[in-house]
């Protein structure tokens, strides 16, 4: 077992000069790999400046329980000029990670390999007025709705579609989400909490993509504003299914004749990994299934030699297409 992780490689957040402290910034979540995990998250490091600089984190903190990150002290126009290049520049972007683990963190504990990175872009500005912002800025991120669910994994949930953030700022307004999917996806959105789970286990044999629709809808008084962003869901491999052979034969007959030059193929056999793509090295997916000539001859073995092609194919089950590997010897 691999333990919890991420649904998310990276994350990112806006944050302005003089938001107070407590202002909540952004939610991080966790998948569990086995029933029983309970999700802890922890910031470790140091701000990471630009590669050759880093500085104490005195702003930013993460509730250890909920994954929610929040400023834990006001940045005021000093922090921002020392954790900036220089002081003429309007933005500043810092790095931060989180890290994971299915037991409570001790103190400066940081040796969980599960962590993601969280991307800060520091504004010399205050916070701008709600109602200078435009429905999408109300709504989603910069950030893609782009996620990674295991297959064969418990369900959870994933994604808030709230922006703490704007909700806290901008209370005034109402805000109300819909997640727009075909009958029989395996997700659920949440109203109360707008939180967006997937319901069942994955295979990612049967379907490897999962493309849906995020609309929000912004209401103030008699206006209405409403914007959708594209929802994406990949579905990570496990290597959990066996290879096939398409016309259920493992053998193949070879006629050798006289004069035959060298490199003249005389058998083929074909095997299908539907569980596997090919990767790079090449070497690596080389090394998975090897040909070999069984044989006590060392004549044969001097003069007949078994190569190995493989390339992408594309199988359809249920009309979803999911990529494959086909072994060609």
């Amino acid at each position: 077992a691999f333990g919890l992780y991420f649904p998310r490689k990276e994350y990112s957040e806006n944050v302005y000069i003089d938001q107070p402290a407590g202002t909540p910034l952004l939610r991080i979540h966790a998948l569990r790999d086995s029933h029983g995990e309970v999700a802890h998250f922890h910031l470790c490091q140091n701000l990471i400046i630009s590669r050759a600089r880093s500085h104490e984190n005195h702003w930013f903190q993460i509730r250890e329980k909920t994954g929610l990150l929040y400023l834990s002290k006001s940045l005021d126009r000093e922090d921002f000029s020392m954790l900036s290049v220089g002081n003429w520049m309007p933005l500043s972007k810092v790095m931060l990670y989180v890290f994971l683990s299915s037991h409570p963190f001790q103190e400066n504990e940081c040796d969980s390999a599960t962590r993601t990175t969280v991307f800060l872009s520091l504004i010399n500005a205050t916070a701008p007025a709600c109602s200078s912002l435009t429905a999408r800025q109300l709504c989603f991120t910069e950030m893609d709705l782009s996620f990674h669910i295991k297959e064969n994994k418990p369900p959870g949930t994933f994604h808030q579609l709230q922006l703490p953030s704007v909700h806290h700022l901008c209370q005034n307004l109402s805000i109300s989400y819909k997640l727009l999917a075909a009958e029989g996806m395996p997700f659920r959105y949440n109203e109360n909490t707008t939180g967006v789970s997937v319901t069942q286990r994955l295979d990612r044999e049967e379907r490897e993509r999962y493309e849906l629709i995020a609309k929000c809808t912004v209401r103030e008084g008699f206006r209405e504003m409403q914007v959708e962003v594209p929802f994406l869901v990949n579905v990570l491999d496990e290597d959990d299914s066996p290879p096939f052979l398409p016309n259920g034969t493992d053998t193949a007959d070879a006629v050798v004749e006289f004069n035959r030059k060298e490199g003249t193929v005389l058998a083929t056999l074909t095997v299908y990994d539907a569980d596997t793509t090919p990767i790079y090295p090449l070497e690596s997916s080389r090394k998975k299934y090897t040909g070999t000539i069984i044989t006590d001859d060392p004549w044969i073995s001097e003069t007949f030699r078994v190569e190995h092609i493989f390339d992408e194919i594309h199988f359809s089950p249920n009309g979803s297409q999911v990529r494959g590997t086909q072994h060609e010897y």
